[in-house]
This record gives structure tokens, C-alpha cells and sequence, in this order.
């Protein structure tokens, strides 16, 4: 058992960089109800977790993100020494200098998609260095990129906000660990610390300019601290086709009735220095109507980067995951959470709404900020809206569900920040 229960994470595989909200004297403890939430926010780094992060040692998540890679690292690779040890007889090149067939191109631009990335650590084929490389025979190695016709170009294809992308560029498959497809939730993006780049929190973009997150990951930051990368997918490579775009921060919006005892009213809006330009890859998330509840019995989910579990080399650790996670209303969580060593007289603060308590889908050791998306409109549009933002939980691997800070008790508010200072609100409304 933890002595100090760290901010909730979507599994063990995810969110593992911690990132740390100040304690509370223990003057301000008047019961034990009190004494076990503040144990449960008390959330200060150990030393190890310090020197290990300033260090870039492997500390469970993304401690390096890697700095783009010379364009003549693009060259065919041939005669490459195979992960899985089987004999190639293949070039290994990314997935868009591949065709899935040699006569799967055509002139008017229709080709979408490169076939299949396997990105199993011991499969039986062979495995290229990266994960997005793949083992192209000879007649299918092109010299160029292959780019498949725009998602705005193509026919019948949603237009707006919280748009998920289902196999955009590449099937996936081997994805035992809830790896995300590449730019399958675009909205979702990761907070770095400037200095070194290290991942502390995670976010979504509401508007091309403005970043939604939890108040308890930008505390303790001023603008100029940690900058805001969008269209990320797998942390340790730049070698997907459409690249990430990074933006420095001009801004932070905190919700005037944020408590940091308890983590009410997490809420934060980050203002960037320039807007990101929209792309296949990099999207707004639509935002629910002022006190709209997601029904209980629709799947939702939350993505972020997890930490590594593939191996010593750290192939494929670092890619996007997404957790399917159901929402539990309101009165059946805070009896379950009363049900831990919170207590029978604790009491949910109702700027939460609460999602998980599936025995098997970890909840623990993370950081905040995610988002938690829930489907809306007809299926076929696949159109989410972000109902919540990773807060809190306890326990792991257990039926306790994990709150989040509940969106549609503020988009009001969101409303009036955003006209206040000259952005856009329809840009979110599905």
C-alpha cells in the first residue's frame, strides 16, 4: 500500500511521470475524514523521484522526449538487424515510404492509409528499431513520401470538433496495452517542462490557442516554465508523418474556486503564445452544454503516455494510450468511495463527476490533466465530448471508481473566459 497516494492515472501503464501539488499543514486536519483526503492530495516528490527526473533516468514515463531526427535518417534501411531476431530480407523504412501493394497508388490521390504497423515487442515477423517503421520489400520501398488525400479533401467525412480518427495512416495491431492509433484522439496533448522536456501533465485543445488541464498541474508554474506539445504519438521517435507542433505559453487561467485541499473545481485554461494549425493529426474536443450529464452507460476514455513495459530498450513504451472507461454517477460513487478509508461520512465535492471501478483497469500513480471523452451523435461521425479531467483516485486494480473534474458544470464559465479574451466559442460545439 502506498503511504502517499499520487494523483489518478488511467492504468499502470499510463500517466506514470507524477506530477506533485502542495501539502497541507496538519493544523488544518479537524477529523480523520479530513487526515485520509489530505493524505490522498499529499502528493510531494520523494528525493529519489527528484534526482531520477532531473537526472533523465527512467522514472516510469516519458522522461526524454527525443529532438527531431536529420532528414537523411529517412534512407532505406537494408540488411537491419531484426528486434525479434528473425532473418530479413526487407528494407526498413517508416510506414509512408511503403506501399501496401504496388499498384495501391493512384493519380487522383485516393490512397488512404499504409496497411498494417505490428507493433507487438516478440512477434514472430521481423521488427524494425522503430515503431513506425516497417519491413518493406524491395518493390514496394519508394523513395518519397506517400501522403494519403486530407481528411477535410475527403468525401463524406465529418467536419468540427471531437472528431476521433479511426485508423488514420495505419492499422494497429499487437496494441495489448490500450495503445492508441496514430492521431486517433487529436485533440489530446502533453505539458513538458521547458527545461528538460519531460512530461508532467497532459491536456486537450478547446481552441487552437487555448489548452484545457487541471489546475494542480500548472500551480506551481509560471507561463515561461513548460510549453505545450500537440500531435505527438509515440514520445520517442519523430518519424510519423505528420509532425508534432510545440507552443510556448502566454497564460494561465485558473477557476477562481479551485481548493487545493481537496482538488475542487480543477480547472485551468492555458492561453499559448500562438495558435496550433489544425490538422489531420491535431484537432479541437468538443465541450458539453452547461450541466449535461453523460449517461452511465456509455463507454468513455482517456489518453495519454505511458511509461515503459515493453522492454530494456524502451521500444514502443511511449506510445499514446487510451483507456475505456465507463461513467458512474454521482450518489453510487461517493458510496463506494465511503466504502474506502475515506470513510462514511465523506463527501464528494459535486464538481466532480466519477468514471472506472472495473476490477483489472488500473487507477493509480499518475498525473492530471487528461482528458475524458464521451461519444455523442450518431456513431458513425465517431464525435466526442470531453466530459471530464483526470483528478483523483484511490486504490488500483480495484471496483473504486476515479473522479474527474466535471467540464459541463463550468463551460459557462469556460464561455466567459474565452470571449473575455477574444477567442471563439463555437469552435467546441458539436
Amino acid at each position: 500500500m502506498m503511504t502517499v497516494l499520487k494523483n489518478i492515472c488511467l492504468t499502470v501503464s499510463i500517466f506514470a511521470t507524477i506530477f506533485f501539488v502542495p501539502t497541507q499543514g496538519k493544523a488544518q486536519l479537524q477529523s480523520n475524514a479530513e487526515k485520509n483526503i489530505q493524505e490522498i492530495y499529499n502528493t510531494n516528490p520523494s528525493p529519489l523521484d527528484t534526482i531520477q527526473n532531473n537526472q533523465g533516468k527512467k522514472n516510469g514515463g516519458i522522461d526524454l522526449i527525443v529532438n527531431p531526427e536529420p532528414s537523411d535518417s529517412l534512407i532505406p534501411t537494408t540488411n537491419f538487424n531484426s528486434i525479434s531476431g528473425k532473418a530479413a530480407t526487407c528494407n526498413c523504412v517508416p510506414y509512408y515510404m511503403c506501399d501496401p501493394s504496388t499498384n495501391s497508388i493512384t493519380e487522383d490521390g485516393t490512397f488512404d492509409g499504409y496497411g498494417v504497423i505490428d507493433i507487438r515487442f516478440n512477434a514472430d515477423d521481423p521488427i524494425c528499431p522503430s515503431s513506425v517503421d516497417v519491413c518493406c520489400a524491395s518493390n514496394q520501398t519508394r523513395s518519397e513520401t506517400l501522403n494519403p488525400t486530407p481528411l477535410v479533401q475527403r468525401p463524406n467525412q465529418p467536419k468540427g470538433c471531437g472528431i476521433r480518427n479511426i485508423g488514420l495512416d495505419f492499422t494497429l495491431i499487437g496494441a495489448s496495452q490500450n495503445e492508441a492509433g496514430f492521431g486517433e484522439f487529436p485533440w489530446t496533448v502533453a505539458l513538458l517542462h521547458s527545461a528538460n522536456f519531460s512530461y508532467f501533465c497532459a491536456g486537450s485543445i478547446i481552441h487552437p490557442q487555448v489548452i484545457l488541464t487541471a489546475v494542480h498541474c500548472v500551480q506551481p508554474h509560471n507561463p515561461g516554465t513548460f510549453i505545450v506539445r500537440a500531435g505527438e504519438w509515440d514520445s520517442q521517435t519523430t518519424r510519423e508523418r505528420l509532425p508534432y507542433q510545440e507552443r510556448t505559453v502566454k497564460n494561465i487561467i485558473k477557476h477562481p474556486q479551485y481548493k487545493s485541499r481537496n482538488i475542487a473545481n480543477d480547472f485551468a485554461l492555458v492561453i499559448l503564445n500562438q495558435p496550433f494549425t489544425l490538422d489531420d493529426h491535431i484537432n479541437v474536443v468538443c465541450l458539453p452544454q452547461q450541466g449535461a450529464i453523460p449517461a452511465t452507460s456509455i463507454t468513455c476514455y482517456s489518453t495519454g503516455w505511458g511509461k515503459d513495459v515493453f522492454g530494456s530498450q524502451g521500444k514502443y513504451s511511449v506510445i499514446m494510450k487510451r483507456v475505456p472507461l465507463p461513467v458512474v454517477d454521482f450518489n453510487s460513487c461517493q458510496e463506494r468511495l465511503r466504502k474506502t478509508r475515506l470513510g462514511p461520512n465523506f463527501a464528494l465535492d459535486r464538481s466532480f463527476m466519477c468514471a472506472g471501478g472495473q476490477r483489472g483497469i488500473d487507477t493509480c500513480q499518475g498525473d492530471g490533466g487528461a482528458p475524458l471523452v464521451c461519444p455523442i451523435g450518431i456513431p458513425s461521425e465517431n464525435r466526442y465530448t470531453q466530459s471530464g479531467i483526470v483528478a483523483w483516485g484511490i486504490g488500483c486494480n480495484d471496483e473504486v471508481p476515479a473522479a474527474y473534474a466535471n467540464v459541463a458544470i463550468v463551460r459557462d464559465w469556460i464561455d466567459q473566459q474565452m470571449l473575455a479574451n477574444g477567442f471563439d466559442t463555437t469552435v467546441y460545439i458539436a
